[in-house]
């Protein structure tokens, strides 16, 4: 922008520069616009004038008078008639006055500001033409169809798997690219045919940009970068001409690899939209299935890319010839999530009450990105109390701003409002201490967070899990209809707060009776047909799968479901209504409270 901006003034400066030097070579800008014609035909009249010279210019009849007045004083009269001038003169018998010849015409004086203004154009027209060449900011509507990929091929840049945690058979499996591009040969001559494409699939922040450019790095190839949304742009026919320009760069650097970050940008399924199938976004997408295995021959260029939407991708480039190789990256387990921090923490220094591998275990369902930013905000916690190392403490203050969000100790809140989220969180920590599926409790706290809730519960997973059992699904609605049970129990009223937490309910019953099967009543039928309406097309001809028969009876099962463990809810926490005062005062006392403190309260 600055260079841009610079440019801009050099253009502006040039240009006043001419008009400059023309103002100045042009004599008419000194005219004296308090002079005029009819005061000096009044002064020759009154005999005020002592003496006029007559200048005639080249341009007849114009020219220039130098008036010298009796009184010593000097004006300079430009006039439109000389021989009006004149002729004024001789009518009034004032004869002092002199006419000197017309000046000769200097040819290179009257050409010089043409010259200067062609010579500013032509200035003008190589600086944008070497911008252009360049890939100046003045280049863009030229280069609009140029690909915006980056190349990487510095070596002090790169990344290798050294550096990627976590991911161990992830870098097994890509270790068979790698060995291709160092030695082709070995491969070939056995007549294996190398994956022309890879896609890395899985959730946002588990490190699949990372694991491409660990790739590049491995292999010491050009790595081009670019993202999906990069191709699609507004005008017909650029998003497919930069795929071929992209395409074209690569193959002048082949082997090499060439990276679409967010490829579900560009690669939606087709006929899925409201226009038809002659859209940009279409266009490109039959473009990149060209290049990656058409007529075309790509020689030594991998295409590799990353979606956490794979769902949506068109068949077409799903299949073998374009992206052969589908490598999951999911959420790390306890010991990549271990490595994982180990590198994060290797430039952060730690006190010794801070525990990785503890860490590790209590972070269970984290990403790689969303440890890299435990540990971040940790060091920004330290650094606002002046310390020069991290403590737990800045760590378990970072797990709760990661997981439920920063704290609002600032905020008013009434007393009532108070009492009422204290017996609230109380219900669903009771809830999560007693039911075996759901805990442990980490912290129970009634202060208000950024998300907009009054106060939270949070649990303390300890365990990675696979999957989910009906028992713990049903454990988890329990535990959602704690607080509202808690607070019908003491106010003998209910509030607002508990609506997010119904929300979730509701949700997770409903999956268990239309999508996972668990529900006797509805049978072993998947009634789950929402997976296709993230496209518009669809979504204006969406039909349920079935009648208003079925349709009764999931809303009575997912009913049925929620009543029952709402019931087990009340009849828990009526059990424990001594603990649930204790729970509640202490919050009200102090705030927030750990998990020793509240599993003190069972005591």
């Amino acid at each position: 922008m600055k260079k841009n901006y610079r440019g801009f003034g050099f253009y502006v400066l040039l240009i006043l520069i001419v008009v400059f030097v023309w103002y100045l070579l042009d004599g008419n800008h000194l005219s004296n616009s308090t002079y005029n014609y009819t005061q000096f035909t009044e002064e020759i009249d009154q005999g005020e004038i002592a003496f006029v010279e007559i200048h005639p210019n080249r341009e007849v009849p114009t020219g220039s008078l130098e008036i010298t007045r009796t009184d010593n004083t000097d004006e300079t009269l430009y006039v439109s008639n000389v021989q009006e001038v004149r002729q004024m003169m001789q009518d009034a018998d004032f004869t002092a006055y002199v006419e000197y010849d017309v000046p000769a015409e200097n040819w290179l004086i009257s050409l010089l500001p043409l010259l200067l203004v062609f010579g500013a154009m032509f200035i003008l027209f190589v600086i944008m033409n070497n911008q252009a060449a360049n890939g100046g900011g003045n280049s863009k509507m030229m280069n609009f169809g140029k690909s915006r990929a980056k190349m990487t091929t510095d070596e002090n840049k790169q990344v290798t798997f050294d550096k990627v945690a976590g991911l161990r058979e992830e870098k097994e499996e890509l270790q068979e690219i790698v060995d291709f591009l160092k030695d082709p040969r070995k491969y070939t001559k056995l007549g294996a045919r190398i994956p022309k494409g890879v896609l890395l699939v899985g959730p946002p922040g588990t490190g699949k940009t990372l694991l491409a450019k660990a790739v590049a790095g491995e292999a010491a190839v050009p790595f081009f970068s670019i993202s999906g949304s990069d191709f699609v742009e507004m005008f017909v026919g650029v998003g497919a001409s930069r795929v071929r320009d992209l395409f074209e760069d690569a193959k002048k650097n082949a082997p090499c690899i060439v990276f679409i970050d967010e490829i579900d940008a560009v690669a939606r399924r087709r006929g899925t939209g409201m226009g038809g199938g002659h859209d940009e976004r279409e266009q490109t997408l039959n473009q990149l299935l060209v290049e990656m295995d058409g007529f075309g021959v790509n020689e030594g260029i991998i295409v590799m890319a990353a979606t956490n939407r794979v769902d949506i991708l068109d068949p077409a480039i799903m299949r073998p010839g374009r992206f052969d190789r589908k490598v999951h990256v999911g959420r790390p387990d306890v010991a990549g999530r271990e490595e994982i921090l180990n590198v994060h923490a290797q430039n952060k220094p730690l006190a010794e009450d801070v525990d990785l591998q503890q860490i590790a275990r209590t972070t269970a369902g984290f990403t790689g990105a969303d440890l890299e930013n435990l540990l971040n905000e940790a060091a920004i916690y330290a650094a606002k109390d002046n310390r020069e190392y991290i403590k737990h403490d800045d760590i378990k203050r970072a797990f709760v701003k990661v997981g439920i969000g920063a704290e609002k100790k600032s905020r008013v809140i009434s007393d009532k409002e108070k009492r009422i989220t204290a017996f609230h969180e109380a219900g669903h920590a009771i809830l999560f201490h007693l039911l075996p599926d759901v805990g442990p409790v980490y912290s129970v706290s009634i202060i208000p967070t950024g998300a907009g809730a009054a106060g939270y519960t949070m649990p303390l997973p300890e365990k990675d899990e696979m999957f989910r059992t009906k028992g713990q699904m049903l454990q988890e609605i329990t535990v959602d209809l704690g607080g509202r049970v808690a607070e019908e129990l003491i106010f003998d009223d209910i509030t607002t707060g508990a609506s997010q937490d119904i929300k979730q309910a509701t949700e997770l019953a409903k999956a268990m009776v239309t999508k996972y099967g668990m529900s006797e009543n509805v049978g072993l039928i998947n009634y789950n047909n929402d997976d296709d309406e993230v496209f518009i097309g669809r979504d204006l001809a969406h039909t349920r799968g079935y009648g208003e028969n079925v349709a009764t009876r999931i809303d009575q099962e997912v009913k049925r479901i929620i009543d029952e463990c709402y019931g087990k809810a009340k009849t828990m926490i009526t059990e424990h209504d001594d603990v649930l005062h204790r729970c509640a005062e202490l919050l009200l006392e102090k705030e927030k409270i750990s998990r020793e403190e509240f599993e003190a309260l069972f005591s």
